[in-house]
């Protein structure tokens, strides 16, 4: 299913019906796909890094299960075409993932703005994370929210460097009261370097 494109339109979505015939062989395959995929930073923070594949399955679940038809296509595409990595970028979801709602709440307040402190490092270079501002993640009383959407934009010179094994590629958060860090696996970077042109 892996594609080269940048954004997911009209043509590329199922009608449901067809769909829902094949809905279990893709949601498998998507999975393996992910499990490449995903970078665990600390106790709790995990790093599912996006791609044309994530996103087409992403939407056709939302356009399933909620049913919106036509009407709910445009939002969907709106909502998630922004995470499709465009050729020089990495682009991930941090998700802050405390199964306890009690701890949850506690460590949500203590993480104010944890998005901006996010970066990857590779060999000597630093790429911070962009959040995506399409919604302001954290609350009035600093409260964070438990999902966020970052990029992390490259030279050609950083990826080449992603591109080399014998560079080190290292996802850092350095926030006061979560400083982690995690070397992305090679498994993860092979499937990473693939998001690149």
């Amino acid at each position: 299913m892996t594609r080269e494109a940048h954004e997911i339109t009209r043509t590329d979505l199922m009608a449901m019906e067809d769909y829902a015939a094949i809905r279990k062989e893709k949601r498998a395959e998507v999975s393996a796909i992910k499990q490449d995929r995903r970078v665990g930073v600390g106790p709790f923070a995990t790093f599912y890094f996006e791609n044309y594949d994530t996103m087409w399955i992403q939407i056709h679940e939302m356009l399933f299960i909620e049913k919106g038809g036509e009407a709910q296509i445009d939002d969907e595409l709106t909502a998630y075409n922004p995470l499709i990595p465009k050729g020089k970028e990495l682009v991930a979801t941090l998700m802050l993932e405390i199964p306890n709602a009690t701890q949850r709440d506690r460590e949500l307040r203590r993480l104010t703005d944890i998005e901006d402190t996010v970066s990857l490092k590779i060999g000597e270079a630093i790429v911070a994370a962009v959040p995506e501002s399409d919604v302001e993640r954290t609350k009035a009383d600093g409260k964070t929210s438990s999902v966020h959407f970052l990029k992390f934009p490259m030279t050609d010179e950083q990826i080449a460097a992603f591109r080399d094994d014998t560079q080190p590629a290292v996802l850092q958060i350095d926030h006061a009261n979560y400083g982690h860090m995690a070397v992305v696996p090679p498994a993860a970077r092979a499937a990473l370097q693939g998001d690149f042109d």
